[in-house]
């Protein structure tokens, strides 16, 4: 029995000695008050029970959202609703504890901190440069600025992040349908230069035909010309050789011409000069 109450008193004074410090944790030991060491390392560690007592801080990257977005003015002193975060962690737990004691105090001041920067930084910066142009310029010189005051307590800030940048809902309205009037100005610009350029290039394409067509006529009688030349040659040329046979195949070419379609009416004497392969159709032979 008595060793069975020693082991139970072991185990007791045991369990109010050791404690265990997470990875993620820091550890500050506290002897009457005051800090006796500070724990980094993950594992299990001693204290003096009674005497000592533990208490444990995070170590992650934190993160502080906004609650609501905040109402800001730019240079041109318009509003703007700005929703941003920090992400910050704890890198000198004993500064840390001297100088906020909680990361309750440590959040309220960084966003002091924060929303004081962003307020600075939008009131240099316009419009169009908290929106896009300078943006990431005022999230770091902002991050740099709060991160200069919380060396202070202990803590780094390693990102401050604009979510959004946005207008008031009534001014939103009115900036919008301005942007629309003039999305609209400018298609209509775009629509008559394009019109206008149509209308040039059909002008030009007209042109280029009509001096495409005009060459091709041009060639075309220019060719037929060498044609009906030579045509004119070779009948001149053929009337030498035999003039008979010559008048004879002119009559018949006539011939087929003249009686072609079955409808036409012809009214000729028929002594006339045009029968008279059809009253002697020998004529040609005795004519050569």
């Amino acid at each position: 029995m008595p060793t069975l109450l020693a082991v139970l008193a072991g185990l007791f004074i045991a369990s109010l000695s050791l404690f265990t410090v997470d990875q993620r944790q820091y550890a500050m030991v506290f002897q009457f008050g005051e800090v006796n060491r500070i724990i980094t390392t993950p594992g299990i560690h001693f204290k003096i029970p009674l005497l000592q007592n533990v208490r444990y801080f995070d170590r992650r990257v934190l993160t502080i959202d906004a609650e609501a977005p905040e109402l800001f003015n730019t240079r041109e002193k318009k509003n703007v609703l700005v929703d941003s975060y920090v992400k910050w962690r704890i890198v000198d737990v004993e500064q840390f504890y001297k100088s906020v004691g909680s990361e309750a105090a440590a959040v309220a001041r960084l966003k002091q901190t924060i929303n004081d920067g962003l307020r600075a930084e939008f009131g240099q910066k316009t419009v169009a440069d908290v929106i896009s142009g300078k943006r990431d310029e005022v999230m770091d010189t902002v991050r740099k600025r709060a991160d200069a005051d919380a060396r202070k307590i202990g803590v780094e800030i390693l990102d401050v992040r604009l979510k959004r940048v946005d207008f008031p809902d009534k001014i939103s309205n009115s900036v919008y349908d301005r942007m629309q009037s003039e999305r609209r100005t400018v298609a209509s610009q775009l629509r008559s230069e394009g019109a206008a350029d149509a209308e040039r290039i059909r002008a030009e394409a007209e042109k280029q035909r009509d001096v495409i067509l005009a060459e091709a006529y041009n060639k075309a009688q220019q060719l037929k010309g060498a044609g009906d030349a030579r045509a004119a040659a070779i009948y001149a040329e053929a009337y030498g050789r035999s003039p008979e046979f010559y008048a004879f195949w002119r009559s018949m070419d006539a011939y087929k011409e003249s009686f072609k379609n079955k409808s036409d009416v012809m009214v000729l004497d028929p002594n006339s000069e045009f029968f008279k392969y059809f009253k002697n159709p020998q004529a040609a032979s005795k004519g050569k």
